[in-house]
């Protein structure tokens, strides 16, 4: 299944004063409800993770974090993810796990189901 993305500024800024954040020591996730429509990510590192590199492998390990979990995101969410600089310590799998805490925190996760399978 393929990631819905979020990729308009507008978009961004309107999740980001708008939305419900959830900070972990890797990320921060902030999810606003949307009426309808498929969940769509936002991705971004500020220079506060590091070089252009650095930044780049830390969207790197979020996007792979969030592949093995977007199915589990209910339909209509628009989440966005900022790295903090501990993700760069870090294997993807840990990001997975601490996105599934972050998005049940948010009450984003489609509830029921089996893990890797979403019940819509």
């Amino acid at each position: 299944m393929r990631v819905q993305r979020l990729t308009l500024r507008a978009d961004f800024e309107r999740v980001r004063s708008q939305g419900q954040a959830h900070g972990t020591p890797l990320f921060v996730a902030i999810a606003l409800r949307r009426a309808d429509g498929p969940a769509r990510i936002g991705i971004a590192a500020g220079r506060r993770v590091g070089s252009a590199v650095q930044r780049n492998r830390a969207k790197r390990l979020l996007r792979a974090g969030v592949r093995p979990v977007y199915p589990l995101i209910a339909p209509g969410w628009d989440i966005l993810l900022l790295a903090r600089s501990p993700i760069l310590k870090v294997k993807s799998t840990e990001v997975s796990a601490s996105l599934q805490q972050a998005l049940r925190r948010l009450a984003a996760m489609v509830t029921g189901g089996v893990e890797g399978q979403a019940v819509r």
